[in-house]
């Protein structure tokens, strides 16, 4: 194993710590004007942050599978326990950096506003989405290494 399988658990670390971290500042800041207090200041510092780890996440998961010769066999027709469960990862990965984007794009251009009814729904849907897509991705990620 190289530097970035390394780089890939540091960076998933990061990323799940924090969904876990904000998930639970979430639950715990029931007053409107706590939350009003606290995510302005958070936010964009974790934003940052949680880009800089998918990122990462992103450029050492291509390394590691152009590396291990697996870029071909993902879009071929082949099939086997390990590609399956890599096609999953993967399409689960492309799910959630869209919601990662959706969920930016909005926390950014309403920081210091009033979000509508519609920003606030797709801002809390994409949060809890990426929140549980992180589990499900963590679960792809043990049954790969389960395997290999």
């Amino acid at each position: 194993m190289g530097w970035a399988i390394h780089m890939h658990l540091i960076a998933a670390i990061a990323w799940i710590g924090g969904a876990f971290f904000m998930f639970v500042l979430g639950v715990s800041l029931r007053r409107k004007e706590d939350q009003e207090a606290v995510y302005p200041r958070i936010g964009p510092i974790y934003g940052y942050y949680e880009t800089m780890s998918l990122i990462i996440l992103v450029t050492t998961g291509v390394i590691m599978i152009t590396n291990n010769g697996l870029i071909h066999l993902l879009f071929s027709n082949i099939t086997n326990e390990v590609l399956e469960a890599l096609r999953i990862k993967l399409s689960l990965v492309a799910v959630i950096t869209v919601m990662t984007i959706v969920h930016m794009w909005i926390s950014f251009k309403t920081l210091n506003t009033t979000k509508s009814p519609m920003q606030h729904f797709l801002s809390k849907a994409s949060s809890m989405g990426i929140f549980i897509l992180n589990l499900v991705i963590l679960h792809y990620a043990m049954v790969l290494r389960d395997i290999l």
